[in-house]
């Protein structure tokens, strides 16, 4: 992935660890357990790389474990305005 060294970097992984440590709820589909970050106006249309304004909580490669969706597969470099996000009442997964 050429220009996108700022996804090893120190900056990066301390600020992708401080977003998850305040919330793991996914931007895309709503469900816990996000494990990765991404940029919520995308780097290749303009984003700023290491903003923390622009930068949230999603699934990563191992998908959802509620829904079941690949959410940052999804999203490609595409804006969430871009993306169908999943609305839900209740997490049916959840239980009583």
């Amino acid at each position: 992935m050429a220009g996108r060294s700022e996804l090893v970097s120190y900056d990066y992984r301390k600020l992708r660890a401080r977003i998850l440590a305040e919330s793991d709820v996914c931007i895309l589909c709503g469900h816990a357990g996000a494990d990765a970050v991404d940029h919520i106006h995308p780097v290749a249309k303009g984003g700023a790389k290491l903003d923390p304004d622009n930068l949230a909580p999603i699934h990563g490669v191992a998908g959802c474990p509620t829904c079941l969706r690949k959410c940052n597969s999804e999203k490609g470099a595409r804006s969430l305005a871009e993306v169908q996000q999943l609305i839900t009442s209740v997490d049916w997964f959840a239980g009583p």
